[in-house]
């Protein structure tokens, strides 16, 4: 009986002596990524890899923290290392790095330093809720671990300092290359730029092209925003100059575009999806905003702007619909007390459509961005 005992002894030993890492890292090619369709290994997103006895531990290094099926691909990990024989636990730490774009949209663009990705979100007209979608998106982008800041660049209706419950003004240090730059107060995560910061109370903005233009490029690289990996924009409804300005000023790596379900403003979106094909910033997809208000108790829900017309137009444009966005009291009520719903009620229906959108936008830039790697620049939902 001892004999066999050493035996078996002697056996398992050989085993764990011969684990190396190839063998994790071999194991762990079977892991793919389920958006970008690439093993993890190849895609260089496994780091880290240590043995100790029969301990495996190693990072996987994903392309956002939002990633919506980071739960997913670690489970699979621990799966196949386990198989490896020899393997009796496996310790895997989930961490993120966001990478910038490889390729500027315009030559004359410049990366905004320490900002990864830049988001724009946009409407074609007024009234449909960007804004509340644009700080709802930035705020639940930060809970999901990102570094984020928004810049409001509806420079005729600047609202974010109240949505945001900023009281806080920017102020300024001198840059020795820089000259005068911003820097940003905070906000739920968040650091904030508008120019309901410089310009008080109900002043109205009377300004023309070369004056917006100069405000963009400021508020772009006269701020101290970095280090970020998303910047998102609320941008003014439209198709003015300050979307002009964004395209030419600083590469995007994709729009956001909102609308409710009327005709009336699907009309406009069509514009807006449009202008910014003709700048070549890629089609993230389509939030439907107050898509249904549903009667508090009950399931009953009421289409007041008609139903599905933001699913058609995803469909027509070959783009994804990112969300459904009800109508919903406590949304408005958060944007007017610097609540996002998000945070006010984190665990309410709304918030948690509101947590999902981010994570399909984020993913949808991984997608880009892996894409752009690979090939030729992709319009993620371009249109012929």
């Amino acid at each position: 009986m001892r004999l066999v005992v050493s035996s078996c002894q002697n056996s398992d030993m050989s085993k764990i002596t011969a684990l190396s890492s190839d063998h994790v890292l071999q194991a762990l090619r079977r892991v793919q990524d389920p958006d970008l369709r690439r093993d993890l290994v190849s895609l260089g997103m496994i780091r880290d890899v240590a043995i100790q006895g029969t301990v495996v531990s190693f990072r996987v290094v994903l392309t956002t923290p939002a990633c919506p099926l980071k739960k997913q691909i670690e489970e699979e990990c621990r799966t196949q290392v386990l198989a490896i024989p020899g393997v009796s636990e496996v310790s895997i730490r989930m961490d993120a790095e966001v990478r910038r774009p490889a390729v500027p949209q315009s030559p004359a663009s410049q990366s905004i330093e320490g900002v990864e990705h830049i988001i724009a979100v946009s409407s074609g007209k007024g009234g449909v809720g960007k804004s509340t979608v644009a700080v709802n998106l930035a705020v639940s982008l930060a809970l999901e671990g990102a570094r984020v800041g928004i810049m409001d660049a509806d420079i005729y209706g600047p609202n974010l300092p109240t949505m945001l419950g900023v009281t806080e003004d920017p102020h300024v240090e001198k840059n020795s290359e820089k000259g005068e730059i911003f820097i940003p107060p905070s906000a739920h995560g968040l650091k904030v730029m508008s120019m309901g910061f410089l310009v008080k109370g109900d002043q109205p903005m009377a300004w023309r092209g070369p004056m917006l233009h100069s405000v963009v490029q400021q508020f772009c690289h006269k701020v101290n925003w970095g280090p970020l990996d998303y910047l998102v924009v609320d941008m003014p409804p439209g198709t003015g100059d300050v979307q002009l300005s964004l395209s030419q000023v600083v590469p995007v790596s994709g729009a956001v575009m909102v609308t409710t379900p009327q005709e009336v403003s699907m009309q406009d979106v069509r514009k807006a999806l449009a202008m910014f094909d003709k700048v070549r910033i890629p089609l993230l997809g389509i939030v439907e905003n107050m898509s249904y208000f549903e009667v508090p108790g009950t399931t009953e829900r009421h289409y007041l702007f008609g139903q599905d017309g933001g699913k058609a137009l995803a469909a027509k444009y070959r783009t994804q619909l990112l969300a459904q966005i009800p109508l919903v009291q406590k949304v408005r009520e958060g944007g007017d007390l610097g609540k996002p719903i998000v945070v006010s009620d984190p665990s309410s229906s709304v918030a948690l459509q509101f947590r999902a959108l981010a994570r399909s936008v984020a993913q949808q830039i991984s997608i880009g961005q892996s894409q752009t790697e690979q090939s030729e620049p992709i319009q993620i939902g371009r249109f012929n």
